[in-house]
């Protein structure tokens, strides 16, 4: 809806938060037409306004994404919309005409906008944001920050993200802390499953939870709530991985409870590639050393984490208007956009035999990320096969669990792509791939 909250958020817009948006024509007419198709809906619950074909026929053409190929694979990065593209060429255009002067002195005191923009998108205060490069990024500067004495015990799951499990097990063998990987069942009947999982693991000597609100394998939601309470309760602290949540879900910091939260702004957001976001709760920013070292005068100040020497600013500046553009969407409507796309496959493909989901269809536990497989056929294969015969990019997951292709359409994806889709899916199903 184009509630209060918003029109105080495009205030910050128009003060210099999205300086390229602003003075870009096209951009602004876009902006027009996006405010002007969210006041056509605004009465609309978000589950109505996820079956608006004009509203979503709009917001497709805000991408330059080709239709010669079916992207069902935005997981591991997500495009950009024209606005955050062309915010991104004019701030480099800018920063080109004197770098040594425009960067340090008028484009970098800018980012202070950006910052106050995912506080806000997150719920908390700007001074508890860090910009950064990606969630990996964003969690290995707390997972080698946190100070842990030898013996300390790290908990996480063998659904958690494979970089984040080197970090700590570089730690485990540099520093004789633990790292315990615990096992959580792929399609949980309920999220209180993990819950226990976690409970039962934790021992005296547990200082630190790392969980994954999304995980990458298969889309799970994480009970990350329940889980932050329990961390609480036993005096843990709790790191979430947040890569494939923030701006998926419709949620903040409040929702969760965490401690610490890193997530990439390249993915869900959509802003430029190589940005990243890392909440550190106030009270615990002086007890993180920083990745790369900082001044002791900036002790307790969130800017420590991102001392990294000379960078541009263009990323990081167009992050304001891919804020801009997940607002004027709706957060709430944008996550049951997501879930209408993907229930939709789910259930063309849920009675065809051999199709196997590893994704809980549970609206608690999943959203817009679905792993399936076709029994009998490797994931690879199949990948392979769609990608070749039907130009649908797909990508491949394998763990000790499960295998599988990942799906992920996107709020640019149509009913008639997922079509396509469906039927080579079941093609296969039925017939098997090809000599």
């Amino acid at each position: 809806m184009f509630d209060p909250y918003r029109r105080d958020f495009l205030s910050l817009f128009g003060k210099g938060l999205g300086f390229a948006a602003f003075t870009s024509p096209s951009v602004a007419a876009f902006l027009e037409r996006l405010s002007a198709a969210a006041r056509r809906i605004e009465r609309l619950t978000p589950d109505q306004a996820a079956v608006d074909e004009d509203f979503w026929f709009e917001i497709q053409q805000a991408f330059s994404v080709t239709r010669s190929i079916i992207n069902l694979n935005n997981g591991g990065v997500c495009p950009s919309p024209r606005i955050v593209t062309e915010a991104y060429c004019r701030y480099t255009w800018e920063q080109e005409e004197l770098p040594a002067y425009i960067i340090p002195r008028i484009l970098e005191p800018r980012t202070e906008r950006v910052r106050q923009g995912l506080a806000r998108a997150f719920g908390v205060d700007a001074e508890e944001i860090a910009i950064t490069r990606n969630a990996s990024e964003s969690l290995e500067i707390v997972l080698f920050g946190m100070t842990f004495r030898k013996g300390d015990e790290v908990l996480t799951t063998a659904q958690d993200y494979p970089r984040m499990i080197t970090t700590l097990r570089q730690r485990e063998r540099r520093e004789g802390i633990s790292l315990t990987v615990i096992p959580i069942p792929v399609v949980p009947s309920e999220p209180g499953e993990i819950v226990h999982a976690f409970e039962r693991a934790i021992t005296e000597r547990t200082r630190a939870i790392l969980i994954s609100h999304i995980n990458f394998t298969n889309g799970q939601i994480m009970p990350v709530r329940e889980i932050c309470a329990l961390g609480r309760r036993h005096g843990i602290e709790t790191i979430v991985d947040g890569a494939h949540s923030f701006a998926h879900l419709d949620m903040t910091q409040a929702d969760l409870g965490c401690d610490y939260f890193a997530t990439s702004l390249h993915k869900w957001l959509y802003a430029p590639k190589g940005t990243g976001m890392l909440y550190v709760r106030k009270d615990k920013i002086e007890s993180i050393w920083p990745l790369m070292a900082a001044d002791d005068k900036l002790a307790t100040d969130i800017r420590k984490f991102e001392e990294t020497g000379t960078r541009s600013a263009a990323p990081r500046l167009a992050i304001a208007e891919a804020l801009i553009f997940h607002d004027g969407i709706g957060p709430a409507r944008k996550e049951a956009r997501l879930r209408t796309l993907t229930r939709y496959w789910r259930d063309c493909l849920k009675d065809i035999p051999r199709i196997r989901f590893h994704t809980s269809a549970d609206p608690r536990q999943s959203c817009g990320i679905t792993t399936v497989e076709i029994e009998g056929i490797p994931a690879a294969s199949l990948s392979a096969h769609l990608f070749d015969k039907h130009k649908i990019y797909t990508t491949t997951i394998t763990t000790d669990a499960f295998s599988g292709i990942r799906v992920t359409p996107n709020i640019y994806t149509t009913f008639a792509e997922l079509d396509r889709f469906v039927e080579a899916m079941e093609a296969a199903a039925r017939k098997g791939l090809p000599k």
